[in-house]
């Protein structure tokens, strides 16, 4: 069949959004000038010269991909004037500002705590600066970057005294390229590279190209496998293109040799790669966004050849099977070794859907061996945007079973064994010596790191290879483990992400990510961990024991969130629901500020004769409830419903007659105290909490003023101890985005 007819169909099924259409005419102009990116693969150089002369003075994106065996080729023409709105694709870095010197430089030191993460040739404006209040607002300025604290910005001679404060945000800049047309890029390239291992390689490989496209257009075929008169013809073909073009490239013959002798194969994961790249093109030249590659990019795979191989010719022929463009390259001998082989993938989402599809191509486990997949995850609609073996219809089936189902429609021949386990210490009797002991390697395919490192350190027990990977975003890593040969994936770590200490959670808060882990906190102690342990308190006689056990002032903490949840904030009615939200608001937004600017007011002067407020502290500002400001509202209709929902009360999403209830509310008054100590850092506050000791005094009075279980029988139990699923199914967002906006504000 011809082949777009033939694979239109199942395109289609991938994303039923996106019209797909096969076309088998003619490349002639007036089909061309019909599209805005244009992707050429297995043309001829004529042809992609003819279209890139068009595509160029048309301004159409043209992109052209090609794979030979273990060599592969890009090349991009965005047009003469493409701009780039965002090179990197990373949020926009944000420093806090310590000083600003007043000089020609214009040195900008940053908090000693948290380097600025900016480069030479970055653009910042500033703002909340006082004193040199001209830089507020700035047009962006160009940055130096003199160490990992600090950078100069030029001349600021002429503007005021810098006191205290500032933010300093980077800005993204757009970015013009020139892109050369092919005719003129190819005798003249600008080579991305890809591997500095191989520094050389990108210009043997671009002579390559050229010469194989020659060696096509006179031979009327591609060199024959590992045929040494065709190679030696091959080198000495691309000598008189490399003095033809003006390329004046240093020849090595080994790499031109080994291109010629494999260039007739055709090999799956290499296909994989470079279309993935050449995907991840098409959107730049669509958005914008990310820096394109320009123009060439060139990737070879030659370390996969063995070192010692076959020197059987009748090794490397056509068998006149599905594995040919494989058995080209490594021989039928490999090809049999891959049949046999007994791998063992954790985890079916979108890197396993990628590993599955790729060993069906390479015909892994089709001999006496077979493939052995497990995910304990069903289908979500969310995954089919990246996890191709997937199709509405699959919605809410096991992961596993449906890969396996789809991968053995491509191959046939696959031998696949799907589990629905996830792979721990509970699944050991499952995943024992005797599982391990007969494979022959693991593919990890996880999305945490706690998964990894105890799939690592079985495969380090039973000296099996693992094949590791993962993403994010538009980045991702692999990394290849053999016994013996190379250390293992727990041998290394990256550095642990960096908390958040807890008074600059509550008190001072100066970050983005901040606000979102209070977001968090919050609503999980409100509605989710309080609940729990109510619920704990009712349906385990031994729930008080077992709390009094733990550590530290945990018993003390637990035990309050069950009085909370059972007697102090207890509603009856969906208007209580309505009058506990509106006063939680208050003493989140207004109370608690004023009383932290009572302890510490805004003129405030440390004992160095600083400002109090000052660097990472922000000074806040209380805010007035509104009924009628919406998002006000939205914080009362979400909580109150949350808390509704909690103990099985009716709820209620009418606005009006939600702010109605709100307006009748009576907020107690507030009157900043004098006795209370706001710790300005967690050492301090470990302090004041009696360094983790227990107040038992407290601990005895809540032991008393708690109802007994036996009383809370019946429908409370019932609804308390069943919170949790519908509050979130009711609110699977918005409560937390409302919090995070109230927590920046």
């Amino acid at each position: 069949m011809n082949r777009a007819e033939a694979c239109c169909n199942q395109l289609s099924e991938l994303n039923n959004y996106v019209p797909t259409r096969a076309y088998t005419g003619p490349l002639n102009n007036e089909i061309l000038e019909r599209f805005s990116v244009i992707i050429l693969t297995q043309s001829t150089l004529e042809e992609q010269l003819r279209i890139a002369r068009f595509t160029h003075e048309k301004n159409i994106a043209l992109i052209v991909g090609e794979t030979r065996g273990l060599f592969s080729q890009v090349f991009c023409d965005f047009g003469d004037n493409f701009s780039i709105v965002d090179p990197t694709g990373e949020p926009p870095v944000t420093a806090m500002v310590a000083s600003i010197s007043k000089d020609s430089q214009g040195v900008v030191t940053c908090l000693d705590d948290t380097r600025h993460g900016m480069e030479d040739g970055d653009f910042v404006t500033f703002s909340e600066v006082q004193g040199m209040t001209e830089i507020n607002g700035c047009e962006p300025k160009r940055i130096k970057v003199l160490g990992p604290y600090t950078f100069s910005i030029g001349d600021t001679s002429h503007y005021s005294e810098y006191i205290q404060g500032g933010l300093a945000t980077q800005v993204k800049k757009s970015k013009i390229l020139k892109f050369a047309p092919l005719g003129e890029s190819l005798a003249n390239p600008e080579i991305v590279v890809s591997d500095f291992a191989k520094f050389s390689h990108p210009q043997q490989l671009h002579l390559a190209f050229v010469t194989l496209h020659r060696f096509i257009k006179n031979w009327k075929r591609v060199p024959r496998p590992w045929n040494v008169d065709d190679s030696q013809e091959f080198v000495k073909l691309a000598r008189d293109l490399n003095e033809e073009y003006g390329f004046h490239f240093e020849i090595q013959e080994e790499v031109l040799i080994l291109f010629s002798q494999t260039s007739s194969g055709d090999l799956n994961p290499m296909n994989a790669v470079i279309g993935g790249i050449i995907a991840q093109e098409a959107i730049k030249a669509c958005s914008g966004k990310f820096h394109p590659i320009y123009q060439w990019l060139y990737f070879d795979a030659i370390e996969c050849l063995p070192k010692n191989r076959a020197n059987d010719i009748e090794n490397y022929r056509s068998i006149g099977s599905r594995y040919d463009g494989f058995i080209t390259i490594f021989g039928l001998d490999f090809q049999r070794k891959l049949s046999d082989l007994k791998y063992f993938i954790v985890g079916a989402g979108a890197i396993g859907c990628e590993l599955l599809k790729n060993f069906a191509m390479l015909g892994i486990g089709s001999g006496n061996g077979c493939v052995t997949v497990t995910d304990m995850d069903l289908i979500e609609k969310s995954n089919l945007n990246r996890q191709f073996l997937f199709r509405p219809s699959d919605v809410q089936k096991p992961k596993s079973f449906t890969a396996a189902k789809a991968i053995v429609k491509m191959n046939p021949e696959m031998k696949v064994i799907a589990h629905e386990n996830r792979v721990g210490p509970e699944t050991e009797k499952i995943y024992n010596d005797e599982f391990f002991g007969s494979l022959d390697g693991v593919a990890n395919a996880l999305d945490n790191i706690d998964a990894r490192i105890y799939v690592d350190r079985r495969c380090v027990y039973y000296r099996k290879p693992l094949l590791e990977s993962g993403t994010l975003g538009t980045k991702g890593n692999t990394q290849v483990v053999v016994p013996f040969l190379t250390e293992s994936y727990s041998s290394s770590q990256d550095p642990p992400e960096k908390s958040i200490p807890i008074c600059t959670l509550k008190n001072f808060p100066n970050a983005i990510e901040h606000t979102l882990q209070w977001a968090r906190d919050s609503f999980e102690g409100l509605f989710k961990q309080s609940a729990e342990n109510a619920a704990q308190y009712i349906s385990d006689p031994n729930f008080i024991e077992r709390t009094l056990k733990l550590p530290g002032v945990q018993p003390l903490e637990v035990l309050e969130s069950v009085k909370t949840a059972l007697v102090d904030e207890r509603p009856t009615s969906f208007q209580d629901c309505v009058a506990w939200a509106r006063c939680y608001w208050q003493d989140q937004f207004n109370s608690q500020i004023r009383q932290l600017l009572y302890n510490f007011p805004p003129d405030q002067i440390t004992s160095s004769g600083q400002p109090f407020w000052s660097g990472p502290k922000r000074c806040p500002t209380p805010l007035e409830f509104d009924v009628d400001n919406e998002l006000h509202l939205d914080y009362i209709i979400a909580a109150a419903n949350l808390k509704a929902t909690v103990y099985g009360i009716k709820t209620n999403r009418n606005r009006k007659e939600i702010a109605q209830i709100t307006s009748t509310v009576t907020v107690p008054i507030f009157t900043p105290k004098s006795g209370i100590r706001i710790a300005e850092s967690d050492s301090q506050a470990l302090v004041s909490n009696g360094n983790g000791n227990i107040d038992h005094e407290r601990l005895n009075q809540l032991l008393a003023g708690l109802p007994k279980a036996n009383d809370l029988s019946g429908k409370i139990h019932e609804l308390i101890y069943e919170e949790l699923t519908p509050c979130i199914q009711c609110f699977p967002n918005s409560p937390s985005l409302q919090l995070t906006q109230f927590g920046e504000n």
